[in-house]
């Protein structure tokens, strides 16, 4: 069964840094992309950044580039989520997901990813 680990969460006060990281249980599997995205309470999934293995391009929401930083290593199937500079409104559940079909994809939207981790809470406190 595919699982993907997230680990890496936790409190932390405004102006600190986080590192979460990702691993896809199942090495059989290929992974075309991998991506973190984010649920506040009382708000809908948004995306915050990917990495697309073939080409090395990363992808990030307008709003978080320059904070958060993804990197990964495509043989250990892993993607971490480096956050610096965390502010209150970063609070919420970040979730790992990852592309396993080959296909074209804007890889932001949630719906193009085929597996999920179960979420690792991120509280920034002000």
């Amino acid at each position: 069964q595919v699982q993907l680990v997230e680990s890496g969460g936790g409190l932390v006060q405004a102006g600190g840094s986080l590192r979460l990281s990702c691993t896809l249980s199942e090495r059989t599997y290929s992974t075309y992309a991998m991506a973190w995205f984010r649920q506040a309470p009382g708000k809908e999934r948004e995306f915050v950044a990917a990495i697309r293995w073939s080409v090395g391009s990363t992808y990030y929401r307008d709003s978080l580039k320059g904070r958060f930083t993804i990197s990964g290593d495509n043989a250990k199937n892993t993607v971490y989520l480096q956050m610096n500079s965390l502010k209150p409104e970063d609070t919420a559940v970040y979730s790992c997901a990852v592309i396993t079909v080959r296909g074209n994809y804007a890889y932001t939207k949630s719906y193009e990813y085929n597996y999920w981790g179960q979420g690792t809470q991120v509280t920034v406190s002000s």
